[in-house]
Order: structure tokens, then C-alpha cells, then sequence
């Protein structure tokens, strides 16, 4: 076996077990090879030319102290090349998961700074994602993650800080995403110095409480932010394999929430202690996720999608609305090529006409699916046409209303007993005018309780293409109360 700079650490191990307890003893840095999740994540990549810039060991000697511990246990030793000692992207991740690793099992903050230093000296958004992926493909969960994040921010943002900020277009979702966080980052401000006041006078309460709940009022355009990460970042990103940064963001999104929540019902019983408490990390949640956006994710999104997908994003952004910032102007696509990355993602299967798949607008399906999907619903549906014929029943497992194939093409009128025919009429006529657009009852049967709903359907026109009556037995959801938050299936 040759040894040199370039040698994988992993192989290493693998040919010659013993030189875990030699390499963890031969230096405190080295010790980070006992831990499985840098054994799964960084020993895969890492080099002994990366380990040696890690510890600040000298490369020459590590080599033949190796080889010479190989010879000691197997009467043969290796030989030594100098060469390869150049550090790939590859080598480089691997150097980042190695310095997180460390700070994983309890290491200093300020030492990482310095390894990181030593051994990276500039990192891009996409190889932190790429860190992130390789440390969750190697079994660290999620959460963890998270934990960390803050803690690898923090050794980065030194370099992350020399990057040229972000100038996309006004017309770019990103524009929007990064008006939006001028108005986080001042309610945050906001929020941190109400608590301050509150912290120092007490005797302000009366006075601060109506502002404090004010400010946690405006949460609503802070959650519409996240959610059009969540619904239409996150998932364009996912197509061009990018999963790490928003499986780790939205728990981090989640955990900002429900700080939020806490301080909402703190401010509502006129807690000062439970707002002076947890406020502060209610705001540096907001304002580090402010930072990871515009340092990593944005450039990183940007880099990654095209043109055409930023126009999806938008598209389906302008569907979930805007509560913060709006955006600047309508959008561009030809803007949007000079600020994005080439248009190199396939379109999505579930889009693709040659599949047999039909078009629902927000997806495409095919026969057998919606089959399936119209059978498992909990409800009973039925769809009349315009001009009143039965058109459709969904065969439900327990249907609460008896129907038959032979209502298919039936007027509605004539499925229905006589004394309803008027009350049935009634209803069409007004959906066919326009007067009413939804009819609903609720009856006892037995011990169910049935709610019977009627919903004029129109077109993106606005004419009126038919009648769906939903059907449904709300028994049980009357009968809920409290909260159930966890699973809590039954073996």
C-alpha cells in the first residue's frame, strides 16, 4: 500500500483498523475518527493531506509515522509519495463536515474558526448544501442538523461575510424574499428592544404589553414568508437534488413558530418574565435565518435553478399572496435568465402528456389515480351538470346515502322523493343565477350526525358547469377536543 497526501482516510482504516486508536492518540484532532458520524460522513472523503491542515500537523512526518505504525503491527511498510497533496471540492466538503464533527462532540468555537482557517479559507453556498447533504445522508438526523446550523454559520460567516451581497433583479422572487427580511430584521429589532425596556422597568408593562402585542400581531407576514419557501423554494430546489438546507430550514422555520406562539400567549396573560425570557430567542432565530437565507440559500438558489423555474416559483407564490413586502414589478422572464442558472431541470414526470397522465392544473394524475384518490376520501361526492344530469358518485367504503350506477345519467330531480324535488330546485336555480353559490343541512341518523353541503361550480369564467354535493359524517370530528399533537396509532 503507497501512502500519500492524497490517501484516503476511509481506505486507510479499512486495510488496517488498528490505525484508528493510533491516529486518535497521535493527535486530539484525530480523535473525531471515533465518531460514527464523521466516520460515515467526513472519513469517506476526508485525505491524510486534509487531516494534517486540520490538526496543523506536518504532512511529511504523519506519513512516516503512519507507515512506521503499519510496519510495528504488520512487518511491512508502505511507501511514501509526496505527491497529491492538492485539496478537490470534494476533500474540501469533507474538511467542512470534519470542523462541524468536532464541534459536534463538544469542540470550541473559536478553534474551529481557526481550522477553518487554516484548511478551507473560503467556502460558496453550494458546498455548505452539499455538507449539509452528505452529513444527512450519513445518518445525522435532522434535528442535529439544525442544532448545528447555527454553530457552522457562525465559523463561516467570516467568510460569508466577504461575499458580494446579492443584487437580483426587482422583478426576481429573490428581490421580494430579501424586501421581505428588511421588514423581519426591523420587527426583530423591535421586539428585542421592547424586551430590554421590559427587563429593566417592570413598571412599563402597562404601557409596552399593547406594542409587544402589536408587533407579535405582524407573525402572519413573517409564516408567509417561510411558506413560500416551504411550498415553492424548497421543492424546486428538491428537483435539482438539493435537500439538506430545506429539510434542515423548515425545522428551523417550525421551531421559530412555535417561539413565536410562546411569546403570543406570554404577551396575552401579561407575563413580563415569559417575554423578557423568551424573546431574545425568538429575534436571533429571526435574524440568523435572515443571514442563512441571503448568505446561503439565495445564492445557492440562485446557482442552482433556471429561468423557468423561477417563473413556477413566482407563479405559485402570486397563489399564496404576499403579506410583507410585494413584489417590485411584474416578472420578466429574460430578466430573470441574466440572474439564474441555466435552464438544465427536466420537467417533472407528473407533467409529462406522453404518460396517459390528465392535467389538473396543480398536478397531473392519471385515471386510475384519481379513481383511488375519489375513493378514499372520507365523504360521500356526487357531481349533477348544468343541465342537471348525474354525472358521478364516488364509491366511498361506507357510503351514507345509498347510490347505484343506475343514477348515472339521471335528471338530479328524479333520484331525489318528491316532497325534496322543490328544495332541490331551489337550490340549482339560485347556483344557475348566481345568487347562491353553497347550501347546507345537517340531520341525525342513529348515532351519526351527517353534514350535507351543495357547491355551485363554475368555471374560470364564472359559469355556472354544475352542482358537487359533499356528504360526510362529522360525528366524531364534533366529539374532538384539546389537541393531539403527537401519533398516537395503537400496535
Amino acid at each position: 500500500m503507497q501512502l500519500s497526501p492524497s490517501t484516503k482516510i476511509n481506505d486507510l482504516l479499512s486495510t488496517h483498523p488498528f490505525l484508528e486508536d493510533f491516529l486518535a492518540a497521535y493527535n486530539p484532532h484525530f480523535a473525531v475518527l471515533k465518531n460514527k458520524i464523521a466516520r460515515a460522513t467526513v472519513g469517506r472523503v476526508a485525505t491524510l493531506g486534509a487531516a494534517a491542515r486540520i490538526a496543523g500537523v506536518d504532512i511529511g512526518a504523519l506519513l512516516r509515522d503512519t507507515a512506521a505504525a503499519i510496519e510495528k503491527q504488520t512487518a511491512l511498510r508502505p511507501e511514501i509519495s509526496a505527491s497529491g497533496g492538492g485539496i478537490n471540492r470534494e476533500q474540501r466538503i469533507a474538511m467542512l463536515g470534519h470542523i462541524i464533527s468536532e464541534l459536534h462532540d463538544g469542540g470550541d468555537l473559536a478553534t474551529a474558526r481557526a481550522h477553518f482557517a487554516q484548511a478551507v479559507g473560503d467556502v460558496d453556498a453550494g458546498e455548505i448544501a452539499d455538507m449539509e447533504e452528505e452529513m444527512i445522508r450519513g445518518g445525522l438526523p435532522v434535528g442535529e442538523v439544525q442544532r448545528l446550523c447555527d454553530v457552522h454559520v457562525g465559523v463561516f460567516r467570516d467568510s460569508l461575510d466577504q461575499k458580494k451581497e446579492l443584487a437580483p433583479p426587482a422583478d426576481h422572487p429573490v428581490h421580494t424574499y430579501m424586501a421581505d427580511n428588511r421588514i423581519i430584521a426591523a420587527l426583530a429589532t423591535q421586539l428585542s428592544e421592547l424586551a430590554r425596556k421590559l427587563d429593566a422597568d417592570a413598571s412599563l408593562a402597562a404601557e409596552l404589553l399593547p406594542v409587544v402585542t402589536a408587533a407579535l400581531a405582524k407573525y402572519d407576514g413573517v409564516d408567509n414568508h417561510y411558506k413560500r419557501k416551504e411550498n415553492q423554494l424548497f421543492p424546486l430546489l428538491e428537483r435539482h437534488g438539493v435537500t439538506g438546507p430545506s429539510q434542515v430550514m423548515w425545522d428551523i422555520h417550525d421551531q421559530i413558530r412555535a417561539q413565536w406562539k410562546l411569546a403570543k400567549k406570554a404577551a396575552e396573560a401579561g407575563d413580563i418574565k415569559g417575554l423578557v425570557d423568551g424573546i431574545p430567542a425568538l429575534t436571533r432565530g429571526l435574524v440568523e435565518m435572515v443571514y442563512k437565507e441571503e448568505k446561503i440559500l439565495f445564492p445557492m438558489s440562485m446557482e442552482k435553478l433556471s429561468a423557468e423555474d423561477w417563473v413556477e416559483v413566482k407563479r405559485g407564490e402570486d397563489e399564496l399572496g404576499y403579506a410583507l413586502a410585494k413584489p417590485a414589478i411584474a416578472i420578466k422572464p429574460s430578466s430573470l435568465k441574466m440572474a439564474s442558472a441555466p435552464a438544465v431541470s427536466p420537467a417533472p414526470a407528473s407533467t409529462s402528456s406522453d404518460l396517459g397522465l390528465l392535467n389538473l392544473g396543480t398536478g397531473a394524475l392519471s385515471l386510475e389515480m384519481v379513481d383511488l384518490m375519489l375513493r378514499h376520501l372520507p365523504l360521500d361526492l356526487s357531481f349533477v351538470d348544468e343541465n342537471d344530469v348525474v354525472r358521478y358518485y364516488s364509491e366511498s367504503k361506507e357510503r351514507i346515502f345509498p347510490r347505484t350506477p343506475a343514477a348515472i345519467g339521471r335528471t338530479v330531480q328524479n333520484c331525489h322523493p318528491p316532497k325534496s324535488v322543490d328544495t332541490v330546485n331551489r337550490i340549482l336555480e339560485s347556483f344557475k343565477a348566481g345568487k347562491k353559490s353553497v347550501a347546507e343541512f345537517w340531520i341525525h341518523m342513529g348515532p351519526r350526525f351527517i353534514h350535507i353541503r351543495y357547491f355551485a361550480v363554475r368555471d374560470g369564467a364564472g359559469k355556472y358547469r354544475g352542482c358537487l354535493e359533499v356528504t360526510q359524517d362529522i360525528g366524531s370530528i364534533r366529539a374532538l377536543d384539546g389537541e393531539r399533537r403527537l401519533l398516537d396509532w395503537k400496535d
